[in-house]
């Protein structure tokens, strides 16, 4: 009967061992995850009008998928002025994709980010 106790114990070792070494190991992935979510407010190139203020952290929350934006620019400091140098990105399509979006928003009763010239570029 003492024999058949140690197995046991053992076995819930093994076990309690195992699930520890999951746990840790799947919080690695999370942590490694929040890394990638980039910076809480970023400043994008505004043009003639002056920069624009952006609530990054904020649209990863509320949007959930990267994608809505960065299939338009991809994820590099100063990629927007970049794209619009080399003729990719039109003039204002940035901000027409931005405001597109929170005026969509809008209209599904969601909250949404500004709309107008002067609540977004800064002077």
């Amino acid at each position: 009967m003492n024999l058949m106790f140690v197995k046991v114990m053992r076995m819930r070792l093994k076990i309690v061992v195992l699930c520890t070494v999951f746990v840790l190991f799947y919080a690695g992935f999370i942590a490694a995850d929040m890394d990638k979510k980039g910076p809480e407010q970023i400043t994008l190139d505004g043009g003639q009008r002056g920069s624009v203020g952006f609530p990054h952290r904020q649209h990863q929350t509320t949007l959930g998928d990267c994608k809505i934006c960065h299939d338009l620019f991809p994820q590099k400091l100063g990629v927007i002025r970049d794209l619009k140098d080399q003729g990719v990105l039109a003039k204002k399509q940035v901000m027409n994709h931005c405001r597109g979006c929170h005026r969509d928003r809008t209209q599904q009763g969601l909250t949404a980010g500004p709309t107008s010239c002067q609540k977004c570029h800064s002077e």
